[in-house]
C-alpha cells in the first residue's frame, strides 16, 4: 500500500488575507516572497547574506522563498514592477519630501565657501 505523500514546504511560505496585502510571505513574519526575490534576483544577495542581514529569518525559509518565486515567477515580477509603478508616481506627485527640503536648505546654508 502506498503511503501519501505530504508536502513540507508549506511550513515556510503563507498566504493569508489581510495579512502583507494577501500576498506569499514568510510564514511569521512580514517579509514577502516579493522581497526576498528582490534582494536576490536584482540586488545580487545571497542567501546566507539575507540571512545575516535579517537574522529573524533562516537559510529554509530564504530557500523556500526562492523557490515559490521560481514557481510563481511571472506574478510574482508583476507585483514586483506594479510596486515600482506605483513608487515612481508617488515620487512624481508628491515633489521633494518636506524634510529632505529643508535639509538641502540647512546645507545650503551651513556652505560658507565660494563656489567653484
Amino acid at each position: 500500500m502506498d503511503m501519501p505523500t505530504i508536502p513540507v514546504i508549506g511550513e515556510y511560505i503563507a498566504i493569508r488575507p489581510g495579512y502583507c496585502g494577501g500576498k506569499p510571505h514568510v510564514a511569521g513574519h512580514r517579509i514577502k516572497v516579493q522581497h526576498i526575490a528582490v534582494w536576490h534576483e536584482r540586488m545580487g544577495m545571497s542567501p546566507e547574506e539575507i540571512v545575516a542581514t535579517y537574522p529573524t529569518l533562516t537559510l529554509p525559509a530564504v530557500y523556500s522563498a526562492l523557490a515559490y518565486y521560481h514557481s510563481h515567477r511571472e506574478a510574482i515580477d508583476a507585483d514586483i514592477d506594479a510596486d515600482e509603478r506605483f513608487v515612481a508616481e508617488l515620487r512624481e506627485t508628491a515633489g521633494p519630501s518636506p524634510v529632505a527640503e529643508k535639509l538641502r536648505r540647512l546645507h545650503a546654508q551651513d556652505d560658507r565657501l565660494p563656489p567653484g
